[in-house]
């Protein structure tokens, strides 16, 4: 089972903080869990499409689109995020 939390303005559009689910099959890396998520339709793919500035990360640390995902992890998308 994965962990999915969902961050900020990305919250706010798909009305969901995270969710559990068993990792689809097929899907091995963060690329393909974002592609099998926009295969939802509405919101998630306006929300999460190729093209869209989103940050991701596993178990808290920042990870392209073809870092491995494994059972248990915890994976996150958030919106880019600026300071000062």
């Amino acid at each position: 089972m994965i962990t999915v939390l969902y961050f900020a303005s990305i919250r706010e559009q798909l009305n969901k903080g995270s969710e559990q689910f068993e990792c689809p099959a097929g899907v091995t890396c963060l690329g393909e869990l974002r592609a099998w998520l926009c295969q939802r339709g509405e919101p998630w793919s306006r929300v999460l499409h190729a093209d869209a500035l989103v940050m991701m990360s596993v178990n808290q640390s920042m990870s392209d689109a073809a870092y491995k995902i494994e059972d248990g992890d915890e994976i996150a998308f958030f919106p880019p995020v600026t300071g000062g």
